[in-house]
């Protein structure tokens, strides 16, 4: 695994689309977590006593164990998965040496990981895998146009236009060229250049904008000294969710109360990350990503500056994780952006949550 760096050359997370389903082929599609006790409803968002036992619950991360994860953190440190019914939960890192969200929910290595609309609808689309995204942490994405205001400021979409751009390829640059699209500006009027997830090119001045994350790069060239201008992909023209939980149809079908017990205690862990976002910063530095190098401050920066993607006013009047019909056909429409045309009952399903915030109303 790449360990990140705190000074501004620290690597942002990035969503990575996975293998082809025909090399997933030989993998097996076994169930995860203690898949047998199906018979219970989604646990107790009381404490109570967990009605079923699920065994050990895999979550694949699209990202490195930093404070992007407060919530799972948060959910397994006060035990909310145990009163949910797993004696354990087995986090699985991602980032630039790990394996896609889809990858491992298709084959079976875990049964839910963290992803967005963008890393499933190639797969989804072009090989007609059976994913589908049942709830979101981050109601809007983090992605960013980064540049350095005493250089050549990028405020708007218009200003891309005859400026040199570091992206990076796959997913990124996909995303980019949507926003170019959604923007109405031709690839020809900017050049692009092929970077990687390490932002000095931007400080070194090859290049006059970045492509990164609100809550990463941004944070920590600023923390670095540098005067950042963002410009936000998800407020001009690609608002595209984040974080997004996605799972098989199969689990959908015959493991779904295991699922909701998931949700539920991740529910209560972002509850809780959202009160106390230095507590989990905290839990990365100290705990779940020891081993990494990371700076307090700029994950307790990051645990703070999330809140306003998770915690909104559509998560206030029905519930964190949720996704409204409005929220999803505004993905839909990006992804169309993106050269994805299919419709939200492709991509997404809402029962679970809606029976989850059902049974438990007291998690709103």
């Amino acid at each position: 695994m790449k360990t990140p760096r705190t000074s501004a050359s620290a690597p942002t997370r990035r969503v990575v689309i996975g293998t082809s389903l025909a090399a997933l082929g030989a993998l097996s599609l076994a169930a995860c977590g203690g898949a047998d006790a199906e018979s219970a409803s989604g646990g107790s968002s009381d404490g109570g006593e967990a009605a079923a036992d699920y065994g050990t619950l895999d979550i694949n991360l699209s990202w490195i164990k930093n404070a992007e994860f407060a919530g799972e953190y948060m959910a397994i440190d006060r035990g909310y998965f145990e009163e949910a019914g797993f004696s354990e939960v087995n986090l699985i890192a991602g980032g630039p040496s790990g394996t896609s969200s889809e990858t491992m929910v298709l084959s079976g290595s875990a049964i839910m990981g963290t992803t967005s609309p963008l890393g499933v609808a190639p797969l989804i689309q072009d090989e007609e895998a059976p994913l589908k995204i049942i709830g979101t942490t981050y109601q809007k994405n983090p992605f960013t146009i980064i540049s350095l205001g005493d250089a050549a400021p990028i405020a708007t979409p218009a200003d891309l236009v005859g400026k040199k751009i570091g992206v990076q390829t796959g997913v990124n640059e996909t995303l980019f060229d949507g926003f170019l699209s959604a923007n109405g500006i031709d690839a020809a009027e900017l050049e692009k250049v092929p970077v990687q997830y390490d932002p000095q090119p931007l400080v070194n001045g090859e290049v006059d904008g970045f492509f990164g994350y609100l809550t990463n790069e941004a944070l920590t060239l600023e923390l670095a000294g540098e005067d950042v201008v963002n410009l936000p992909l998800a407020d001009n023209g690609l608002p595209f969710m984040a974080e997004s939980i996605v799972v098989t149809q199969e689990s959908i079908e015959t493991r779904r109360d295991l699922l909701k017990a998931a949700l539920v205690a991740l529910i209560r862990g972002w509850k809780d990350a959202i009160a106390e976002p230095e507590e989990g910063a905290r839990l990365a530095v100290e705990d779940y990503g020891q081993d990494l190098g990371l700076d307090m401050e700029k994950e307790t920066r990051q645990a703070e500056e999330q809140v306003a993607l998770v915690s909104t006013d559509e998560t206030d009047a029905n519930g964190l994780l949720t996704m409204s019909d409005e929220l999803m056909q505004q993905n839909v429409d990006a992804l169309v952006a993106a050269g994805y045309d299919l419709a939200v009952e492709d991509y997404f399903d809402t029962s679970l949550l809606e029976e989850v915030y059902a049974e438990n109303p007291d998690l709103i």
